[in-house]
């Protein structure tokens, strides 16, 4: 019987960033996953995020936007293109190229780290001493590993809409929405959040007429909602998107080529849509099935999340939880510093991970990005504050870009100007929101990025801008 330091359940974001940091430091790691390739004839390491969610979104992502710029801005650049054509099977492929090679360098990376890569589900069986001993099932094939310490990282699944079932044929889940090899003409998304606008934007940009219906009355409701009204004008306006929101849906009818939805608008109007596809992007549970976690009293919520503490131990000697799996963002970067940070504790150190400091990015064009407390927030927290906005609409940067357009606005303490928030759209902003970040991770106060020397032109002057709009001594606006 195989004994380690460490073992991680799971080798998405959390759980192989887990596994390195483990073996940098020194202890004898293993990592159990039962993630396999898009043929399902070989494992593939890396989770939801680099099989079916974040990586291959954003290469879908791109070529739409290449597509819809050859069509659409390359005029305006004095460059003339003939018969524009989009082959969406040579997309996917391209898509599936880059996962294919990411998974082989988490494979190449356990190699350089000495992190030992076990296939197959993962079930807790007892405990023998100071090991914790767990079943790995590869196919019927069961064998035995204990560990000292374990790191639980299994990630999540789509919800289920009750309604319909997921065939990932008509109806689709996010790995379906990834694999589309033709254009549906119509298509319908349940779900106005991260992954139902990204896949929206997608399938709209290379041809669909998409329909997204969204139980919320309001859009993007954990966004700054000066930012989000921007983004839903742009996004039905300029991009032809159709949102409902507020809707509340009765009947999903799946045929053998067409999707049916019946749903009771906002206004109380009964209607009926139809789809020839239809993708269903309402959330994500934590994926807790087969861990066998009852038979050893490991301790879940009623959602099903595993209950944690600060610092992500569970109920259980030397049984971590992290990631999706655990309360938090349900987000890579987030499962990432907490796997980091787990083995940094196992290890005696004392690292840090503030959740007020965790931003998010939706890469829709434009992007929409985000740190600390909305002004909404702020507001039912009783916090006196002060902000500052630019846009990117005189920004030369984004003017050369074709991509003048979008907002950055910082909120800051009335009293004290430490930085509470950051909230963006327009171009490039995933990379923009860091400062924000590091802003505020350092505790800095708006004046203190007001007196950074910012580059000229680039698109992060909109950003200096911001923050000398909140002294009222904006010098471009």
């Amino acid at each position: 019987m195989s004994q380690f330091d460490v073992v991680v359940i799971g080798a998405g974001p959390g759980g192989y960033i887990a596994a390195i940091r483990a073996a940098q430091l020194g202890f004898k790691t293993a990592c159990i996953d039962a993630g396999v390739d898009k043929a399902g004839d070989a494992p593939a390491l890396g989770g939801t995020c680099l099989n079916v969610g974040c990586i291959p979104s954003k290469a879908l992502l791109q070529s739409s936007e290449h597509f819809h710029a050859a069509q659409h801005d390359f005029a305006e650049h004095g460059i003339t293109v003939g018969d524009v054509k989009f082959d969406a099977a040579k997309m996917i492929e391209r898509k599936d190229a880059i996962v294919t090679k990411l998974t082989g360098g988490i494979k190449f990376l356990f190699q350089k780290n000495k992190v030992t890569s076990l296939f197959g589900t993962a079930s807790f069986v007892g405990k023998n001493g100071d090991f914790w001993q767990l079943e790995v099932d590869d196919a019927g094939e069961k064998t035995t590993v204990e560990g000292k310490h374990i790191i639980v990282a299994t990630g999540s699944t789509p919800r289920p809409l009750p309604l319909v079932d997921i065939d990932n044929v008509n109806v689709l889940d996010n790995e379906g929405a990834l694999n589309l090899t033709e254009v549906p003409a119509k298509l319908g998304v349940i779900g106005a959040g991260v992954i139902g606008l990204e896949m929206g934007s997608v399938w709209n940009r290379v041809g669909s007429e998409v329909t997204i219906l969204e139980a919320s009355p309001v859009f993007l409701a954990a966004a700054d909602q000066q930012i989000a009204k921007e983004a839903f004008k742009y996004f039905t306006r300029e991009q032809g998107l159709h949102i409902e929101l507020g809707v509340k849906l009765n009947k999903i009818t799946s045929g053998e080529s067409k999707v049916s939805v019946e749903f009771v608008s906002a206004k109380g109007e009964a209607k009926t849509a139809e789809f020839d596809k239809l993708i269903v992007a309402i959330g994500r549970v934590p994926n807790t099935h087969g861990l066998n976690a009852e038979a050893v009293g490991l301790q879940k919520d009623d959602r099903g999340f595993i209950v944690v503490d600060g610092e992500c131990r569970t109920n259980l000697p030397n049984v971590w939880a992290i990631g999706d799996v655990v309360r938090g963002p349900m987000l890579a970067h987030k499962a990432s510093d907490e796997g980091v940070a787990v083995a940094e504790r196992i290890a005696g150190q004392k690292p840090h991970l503030d959740f007020n400091t965790i931003p998010w990015v939706i890469y829709t064009d434009p992007e929409i990005a985000w740190v600390g407390k909305t002004e909404e927030q702020l507001k039912a927290e009783g916090v006196e504050y002060k902000k500052g906005t630019s846009g990117f609409a005189a920004n030369g940067r984004a003017m050369g870009l074709g991509k003048a357009k979008g907002t950055v606005k910082i909120l800051a303490d009335a009293k004290t100007d430490r930085i509470l928030g950051v909230h963006m759209i327009g171009p490039m902003v995933s990379e923009l929101i860091t400062e924000g970040v590091v802003g505020m991770e350092f505790s800095a106060s708006s004046e203190d990025i007001a007196r950074i020397v910012h580059a000229h032109p680039t698109l992060s002057e909109v950003v200096h801008e911001a923050a000398l709009a909140v002294d009222k001594r904006a010098l471009h606006g």
